[in-house]
């Protein structure tokens, strides 16, 4: 955590952003992009995916402008349009997506592991719950000690991600072959894929998992030096990283079929880059995904906590995760993260998770926050609150607000319903913090409304634990 007074400077918040979107997941686009569709796809993929993610980066420059009181990000624009249990379960919801997406990187990091040492298989076998455990946990009482080198640790694991993806791009540029990536452009021959509708619908998951982070300069606004900076940060990091997803992803499929591609382990970018120039390329894109992954690591531990700990400071959940340590750490808020990233790393042994997986449910997390975010500012638009004497500013706002909120819709049907139960499943449990919090206020649990609404996540939660003992669902 920065110490009292610590301001973020414009750098500073677009590395946040940058650094939280390009983790893990860019490093394994190529397979899990042609497991799901083919080129044709995959490029009206990105196009709307560019186009409504883009609008949901305006809609965090634009709240952030216009409700520069609401400090720390997503939650707070939930909480304010539509009331206090809304705003926990944007802010539970967020929490669980980020520490989930850690457990997708400790079963990624083992993953790359397993190229060179097979007894860590794909991330997930005893050996690699093992050391994936010992790594959280010297991770937990490093961050515990205070990190007063994060600025340096952060530009050493940008440095390591972006230049082995630098380097792919331009080589991969040179080996794109048109008669490869045209050879069954819309995946006819692949009956499992479908229509390109469905081809679509089923990537949509894995290009919410590539952005979440896009909202990372607004979860630390209230730290900004300056608030403007906070919008700019969140679209020039977009753009950047939009750059790089696709260019990645259309460049393999000129370099390797797509069922090349589909069948192979990740990090797959990895393997797409030896096909081309040999083992050293696997070696490169390896040891720069190492150190991406534990800088990454390192900055959602920090980032987890720090949702945890505004949430309480601002009464949202319980007193007890605002406390801080001696180096100015909030270490409830901590512990509690990695508790639950154990708990999903034993999960993920016996039930055979795999790094996709995780991701998809990860995916499927942040989709309530960001609905809220895009309803909160179609709400700010249709009242007119804060537009005064700006009723072009107020229509174009609303425009992109609607083209966020219709994304964000798309993105809940297009993950499925056996994504949505199982969401539902752990949006549920948080009502036990909710509770705390409000019995420390002395005030009644549920309004009328929100009791109908912990009703419908009461329903999916049951119908998702029903799904899972029967197998009818899994991880």
């Amino acid at each position: 955590m920065s110490e009292p007074g610590q301001k973020l400077r414009l750098g500073a918040l677009i590395a946040l952003v940058v650094g939280s979107m390009i983790g893990g997941g860019i490093f394994s686009l190529p397979q899990n992009m042609a497991a799901r569709a083919d080129a044709g796809a995959v490029l009206i993929g990105w196009g709307i995916t560019a186009i409504g993610m883009l609008a949901l980066a305006f809609v965090f420059q634009t709240l952030a402008n216009r409700k520069p009181e609401l400090d720390s990000g997503v939650y707070a624009y939930a909480k304010a349009g539509f009331g206090e249990y809304m705003g926990f379960s944007s802010a539970w919801g967020y929490w669980i997506s980020a520490w989930l997406g850690n457990v997708g990187y400790f079963v990624l990091l083992f993953s790359t592991l397993g190229f060179y040492f097979p007894v860590f298989g794909e991330g997930n076998t005893p050996i690699a719950i093992v050391c994936a455990s010992l790594l959280l946990w010297a991770v937990h009482f490093l961050v515990l000690r205070g990190i007063k080198e994060a600025a340096f640790i952060n530009q050493v694991t940008t440095v390591a991600k972006i230049v082995p993806l630098v380097m792919f791009i331009v080589i991969a540029a040179v080996a794109f072959r048109a008669d490869i990536f045209t050879r069954d452009i819309w995946g006819l021959s692949n009956p499992k894929f479908g229509s390109v509708l469905d081809q679509v619908r089923n990537m949509m998951l894995v290009t919410v998992f590539v952005f979440i982070g896009i909202e990372g300069a607004s979860v630390y606004s209230g730290r900004a030096q300056k608030r403007s900076d906070v919008g700019k940060a969140t679209v020039i990091g977009f753009v950047g990283v939009l750059a790089l997803l696709v260019l990645v992803n259309v460049l393999s499929l000129g370099v390797m079929t797509q069922p090349e591609l589909a069948g192979l382990q990740n990090p797959s970018l990895a393997t797409v880059l030896e096909h081309i120039v040999g083992p050293w390329g696997a070696l490169l894109i390896s040891i720069g995904l190492a150190i991406s992954l534990l800088g990454a690591l390192l900055s959602w531990a920090l980032l987890c906590a720090e949702i945890l700990f505004a949430t309480a400071r601002d009464q949202t959940m319980p007193r007890f995760l605002a406390r801080e340590n001696a180096n100015h750490v909030p270490a409830n808020a901590l512990w509690l993260t990695n508790v639950m990233i154990q708990l999903f790393l034993l999960i993920t042994l016996v039930s055979s998770g795999t790094y996709t997986s995780l991701i998809y449910l990860a995916s499927s997390m942040i989709l309530v926050p960001y609905l809220w975010s895009a309803a909160y500012a179609v709400l700010l638009a249709l009242r007119g609150e804060t537009y005064a004497g700006h009723a072009g500013a107020r229509r174009k706002d609303l425009l992109v607000a609607l083209v966020a909120l219709v994304y964000a819709i798309w993105l809940l049907y297009a993950g499925g319903l056996k994504y949505l139960l199982l969401s539902a499943l752990l949006y549920a449990p948080g009502v036990v913090l909710f509770a705390r919090a409000k019995h420390e206020q002395g005030l009644p649990l549920f309004t009328t409304w929100e009791k109908l609404i912990f009703a419908a996540v009461l329903i999916g939660a049951g119908l998702a634990a029903y799904g899972l003992f029967s197998g009818m669902l899994s991880l």
